[in-house]
């Protein structure tokens, strides 16, 4: 197994690791989702006369639908649909009448999800200076060969890497730097729970690491309950598929960085 995977299933495992990861990731679930006024106002008129077809428009057009349905997201992008399928209109209606007015604007406003809030939280994590040093933008990074973590959106990240280090994937980053003239490249995921859309996060990240032309350091910067031994496809993974590989967490980022 990679030292440094090794590390990171050490630090899980032995230490407070919880409590040091959300300084990383301080996910904690946001305030009511606020429901506009107009909007409500909308659903309110439609639902006591009865009309199913502007009770479905205007439900459609909160932030938030109140129930899961998988034919939502279809008239959500179509919704000329709503008048072709009045069987899945009426049969949706029925379950928000079922629900009443005060249960729709309750699921309406409910807090988006932690796992939606992560993208951003590792890049606010690096400009707090947790590695050493401060992120730069692109015209400074490229203007020395100091140790430098290179600030941007995922596109800024993406363009430098495609044009200096023969990235070829489409798809942003999340971590580029230069430690002691090498650059580091790595993407960064929490992995909150096993199956689903979680072991894909896993496989999205791990792939950078196997892409052997790149002309970077691949790092997948991993954390979450991958670490935690078990039966599970990640951990698996980790310690066998891409035992050779640089997996780590996040907390083990700036050991690894200055050793390099």
């Amino acid at each position: 197994m990679n030292y440094w995977t090794q590390l990171s299933i050490e630090v899980a495992n032995q230490r407070n690791y919880l409590d040091e990861l959300f300084q990383v990731y301080p996910l904690a679930p946001e305030g009511i989702r606020e429901v506009n006024e107009g909007k409500w106002k909308q659903v309110e008129i439609a639902f006591t006369q009865n009309d199913n077809a502007n009770l479905f428009k205007s439900v459609l057009a909160l932030d938030l639908f109140p129930i899961k349905d998988s034919y939502v997201g279809f008239f959500r992008k179509d919704k000329t649909a709503i008048e072709r399928n009045p069987q899945t209109v009426a049969r949706i209606c029925g379950i928000l009448r079922q629900m009443g007015l005060a249960k729709i604007y309750e699921k309406s406003s409910q807090p988006k999800e932690t796992n939606r809030q992560i993208g951003p939280l590792f890049r606010r994590w690096l400009n707090t200076g947790s590695l050493g040093i401060f992120p730069v933008g692109l015209d400074k990074f490229l203007s020395s060969d100091d140790n430098a973590i290179l600030d941007g959106s995922d596109k800024v990240l993406k363009d430098f890497a495609v044009q200096y280090l023969n990235y070829k994937r489409n798809k942003g980053l999340d971590f580029i730097a230069r430690f002691n003239g090498k650059y580091v490249i790595g993407e960064a995921k929490f992995v909150s729970s096993e199956g689903g859309n979680q072991d894909k996060s896993f496989e999205d990240a791990s792939q950078i690491l196997l892409h052997q032309d790149i002309n970077a350091i691949k790092v997948a910067i991993l954390d979450g309950v991958i670490y935690l031994k078990s039966k599970s496809k990640m951990f698996t993974a980790i310690n066998s598929t891409h035992s050779e590989l640089k997996v780590m967490s996040a907390l083990v980022l700036r050991e690894f960085l200055y050793q390099i």
